[in-house]
Formats: C-alpha cells, sequence, structure tokens
C-alpha cells in the first residue's frame, strides 16, 4: 500500500516552483508540519521535513483533496472508526491553502521538535456473533453493531449498509466507494448504538460482495 501511494505522488508531478508568489500566513513550521506528522509522515519519512516535502507539495494537495490520501476506506461523515487516518475538512483547507498560496517555510524555530504516534489500527473487540449479511438480516434480541467487515468487494466497488430500527429511524453504518481489496478490514465503530430486536440490518453491494457484521 506504502509502494502504491507513494506511486500515486510521484506519478502526480505537480511539483511547487520556487518562485511561486507568497500570499498566505500558514507556513510549513507553525501549521502544515503538524498535518502532515500526524496524517502522512508514518507512510511518507520522506515528508519529515520542509526541504523534503516542498516539491510535492502540488501533488499533496490534488491527493488529499480527491481523498485519495491518507488510504482508509469509508466515506467520511457515514460511521466514526476508530483508527481513522483521514483529515478533516479544516485540515484539508489548510493544506489547499498553503499551496495555493506558495508554501511558505515560515520560523524554523518554531518546528514541532517531537512527532506524535499515529493512531495505531484497531483490534476487532470481543463480539458475540459474526453474521454475514447480503441483502438484510433482523435482529432477535437487543444488540450493538461494533465491526463491520467487507467481503468479496473487489477493486473499485461499492458497499452501503444501514439499520432500520422499528420505528423507521435509518441510522447510516457504513459506506465504501471507490474500494481497494488492501483496504480490506474490521472496521471498528468508535462509538456503537444499542439496536433494539426487531431491527433491520441493511446491505446493498454489487456482485456477490457481502458484509460481516460483528456484534454484541
Amino acid at each position: 500500500m506504502r509502494r502504491a501511494a507513494a506511486l500515486a505522488l510521484l506519478t502526480a508531478g505537480l511539483n511547487l516552483q520556487a518562485h511561486d508568489p507568497i500570499t498566505t500566513k500558514l507556513t510549513w513550521t507553525q501549521e502544515i508540519s503538524r498535518i502532515v506528522n500526524k496524517r502522512c509522515v508514518s507512510c511518507h519519512a520522506e515528508f519529515k521535513t520542509y526541504e523534503t516535502a516542498r516539491p510535492w507539495a502540488k501533488a499533496i494537495r490534488d491527493e488529499v483533496t480527491a481523498r485519495r490520501m491518507p488510504p482508509w476506506g469509508p466515506v467520511k461523515g457515514v460511521g466514526e472508526f476508530v483508527g481513522d487516518p483521514s483529515l478533516s475538512g479544516p485540515e484539508i483547507d489548510m493544506l489547499v491553502s498553503w499551496v495555493e498560496g506558495g508554501a511558505p517555510e515560515g520560523d524554523p524555530a518554531f518546528s514541532p521538535t517531537h512527532i506524535p504516534p499515529a493512531e495505531p489500527p484497531a483490534g476487532l473487540p470481543h463480539y458475540v456473533r459474526a453474521v454475514p449479511i447480503r441483502y438484510e438480516w433482523k435482529l432477535d434480541r437487543p444488540s450493538r453493531v461494533i465491526a463491520l467487515r467487507p467481503q468479496h468487494l473487489g477493486d473499485h466497488g461499492a458497499l452501503e449498509a444501514w439499520a432500520v430500527r422499528p420505528d423507521g429511524q435509518v441510522e447510516r453504518l457504513i459506506w465504501l466507494n471507490e474500494f481497494r481489496k488492501a483496504w480490506t478490514r474490521a472496521y471498528v465503530l468508535r462509538d456503537p448504538d444499542l439496536l433494539p430486536a426487531g431491527t433491520r440490518l441493511e446491505v446493498r453491494a454489487g456482485g456477490s460482495a457481502a458484509l460481516t457484521f460483528f456484534l454484541k
């Protein structure tokens, strides 16, 4: 995955020119390096310094605005998952503004002295039942959906899942779009709700794809 991500940045090939005018107050040392350290350097060690990251500024901008980087899977805004490395909207806006404003370095005295470790991938919590679903299934007892794992979902595939409570209330659980098989894992929900008996768990996907629900 790291090699593929690095290749994507290489082929983007949109290097920032040294003579670009500076039109932003955002700087590498004060704001941008902290975003890059938090979200990028675990896969791209070459972005630890301004000198090595700056030539790739426009490629980084294009990858993050297309949400190809950092690689993840679930579409932002549908479900909240442990270990999600995706950039927030404000982080993307700051990166774009910095690049389009000339990508200034700033005062090296403000450079961070410590790079915080990335949040580790989530392990699968204790569960009671693992239920693979292709279309829909009804809960026979109150349960929490604690994690979801796609099955047989190929590259560029799409899958959606939601819960329909007995009162008709719909809770979207996950949306995978333009998926890559390398992203297959158990996506652990950060704060799963208790669903009452009679709730329908529904899945929509193409081909033989299914979704395993880990219930507790």
